[in-house]
């Protein structure tokens, strides 16, 4: 009797220190619109129907591989068909999902799970203990190239096989973002029978154990979900368990604003998200129709200085470049005030967000011209400067298109630059050829965000001892800023850790390795018969709530 005493003990002690941790360590972010419901009364679901989404973009290589994919559209869709260990809340606590309980050993470095014993994979695989070890050693695997799955799992060694429903996962180190990357999509399950099945078509043919199962996927068109008929576990915070109420989503691909607004408007969809600034207005003011909008956790879109080239290794010309943009009226004039200016890489609800960085640098377009004049580089007849022969032509590499109105924000940011004598040049090419031409370092600038509900993310972004080695955005190799992201991937202490991220906030605005550009409001737009859409952490739709009035 004791000895169950005493291990229940632990385990509350446990629990204790870890909500303590994530409460603490997420005690300065606004919440306020987290993780907003566009709801109505349990006792008028009407289940069934069809819910069809007109989606900002296109999954990438259709891939819809949770551990591969890297870009914003096709995580969206991942979450119907991936479920997590752990759900983060709205209060950033952690909750159970497919881990019943979970205890940390004393030296941090390892997380022992209690998995629920009712889970199967779309495929009729039992989710157990083994499933769990192949998925994080599947990560781990270089074969895999993950990306955001590889950085999100850290310094991870290994995973032990306890019994059938226990797993131990192993880290070389304490590794405090573990429990939050836990809760994102990208540490989602994968059916290993799937994936020995699909080999390299497995991106094509996802498995996994949500309340949604890939029915049909059409290359470069769409993708179609069905209810998953046997789903009856879903998180602590689900309203319901047993089945979604949908019986199926359709998810079309519809890159261009104005379609979207449109075939919501015309009811060929029920849903459209990242709606154009200029319609939300109206959208709201109408009442057939919901907005819902949430700030997504993130590293803000940046523009990011290849540091290895002329002229961007010299700190006063990176300083001269931001000095010539007038970021605060091109966002308010793009945006419409549905956005504002960033200030830091780090998105405002992400916890450590460094607050004093608002306002610490202006537009001089004065000090701009003065400072490259002082460089040696001079005006010519047509206004662009040179220096030695060489024109001062940058060029931008993109590959996303005028997703969030980025192009937009460029082609004012090109105007801007004009005036200090800089000629900005928009190069687009196709996905592959943007990574072959990255990969090689032939590059001057380049702009993106990064999804992450952590901090840690900037290790990926500007480290090279993140997973992007050398290949980092920034191509920087600063010990200093690389010792500082390795003491914020090891301190457990949540205060500490804050103070970590705030000066590694700090290092990189005062030495301009990149300019926060806007803050994303993700939004979304549907039909007044829709309800119970959520967002999880960082800001992806759940649909497990949903249900159309029919």
């Amino acid at each position: 009797m004791k000895q169950a005493k005493k291990k229940s003990s632990f385990k509350f002690i446990i629990m204790l220190v870890g909500m303590a941790l994530l409460f603490s360590a997420c005690s300065n972010a606004d919440t306020s619109k987290s993780n907003p419901v566009a709801g109505a009364e349990p006792g008028k679901v009407t289940p069934g129907g069809e819910l069809v989404w007109a989606l900002a973009g296109t999954v990438t290589n259709d891939s819809l591989d949770a551990h591969k994919a890297g870009f914003a559209p096709s995580t969206r869709v991942m979450r119907s068909l991936y479920d997590s260990l752990v759900v983060e809340l709205p209060d950033h606590s952690i909750q159970p999902w497919l881990a019943t309980s979970w205890e940390i050993s004393e030296d941090k470095k390892s997380y022992t799970f209690k998995l629920r014993k009712d889970v199967k994979f779309h495929d009729g695989t039992p989710f157990n203990a083994e499933a769990v070890k192949f998925n994080f050693d599947r990560i781990k695997d270089p074969a895999t190239k993950s990306t955001i799955s590889l950085n999100e799992i850290g310094p991870y060694t290994s995973t032990e096989v306890v019994d059938e429903f226990t797993a131990r996962i192993n880290f070389a180190s304490p590794y405090a973002p573990f429990l939050v990357n836990a809760a994102k999509v990208d540490l989602g399950f994968v059916s290993p029978t799937a994936v020995k099945k699909f080999g390299d078509k497995y991106p094509q043919n996802p498995v996994g154990t949500g309340p949604f199962k890939l029915l049909k996927l059409t290359p470069s068109s769409q993708v179609e979900l069905e209810k998953n008929p046997d789903y009856n576990w879903g998180p602590a915070n689900a309203k319901h368990q047993g089945p979604a109420y949908l019986d199926k989503i359709t998810i079309k691909y519809v890159d261009e604003e104005s379609t979207r607004v449109s075939v919501l408007q015309s009811k060929q969809a029920q849903l459209a998200d990242i709606i154009p600034p200029q319609n939300l207005v109206a959208l709201k003011a109408d009442k057939n129709f919901k907005v819902l909008e949430t700030e997504l956790i993130q590293a803000n879109h940046q523009i990011y200085f290849n540091q290895t080239r002329e002229p961007w290794s010299n700190l006063k010309f990176r300083e001269a470049f931001r000095s010539a943009l007038d970021l605060d009226s091109a966002i308010k004039t793009i945006y419409l005030g549905t956005s504002k200016q960033a200030w830091s890489p780090l998105s405002p609800q992400t916890y450590s967000y460094d607050a004093s960085l608002e306002k610490s640098w202006k537009y001089d377009l004065k000090s701009s011209n003065d400072a490259l004049e002082e460089l040696g580089w001079k005006k010519g007849t047509d206004g662009i400067r040179a220096k030695d022969g060489k024109r001062l032509t940058i060029e931008f590499l993109d590959t996303q298109g005028n997703r969030e109105k980025r192009l937009d924000l460029i082609s004012m940011l090109t105007q801007q630059l004009k005036l200090a004598g800089i000629e900005l040049k928009l190069v687009s090419l196709p996905s592959g050829t943007m990574s072959e031409r990255t990969l090689k370092n032939d590059y001057d600038i380049l702009a993106g965000s990064q999804f992450s509900g952590d901090p840690n993310v900037l290790r990926q972004l500007y480290s090279t001892k993140g997973p992007s080695g050398k290949n980092n955005a920034t191509r920087s190799n600063d010990p200093e800023l690389e010792q500082l992201l390795e003491d914020g991937l090891l301190e457990i202490d949540p205060q500490k850790r804050i103070e970590i991220y705030k000066k590694i906030q700090q290092h990189i605005i005062k030495n301009v390795y990149s300019i926060p550009t806007y803050v994303f409001q993700y939004s979304l737009a549907t039909v007044k018969e829709v309800h119970g859409i959520t967002f999880d952490s960082p800001a992806w739709p759940v649909f497990y709530e949903a249900w159309i009035e029919h």
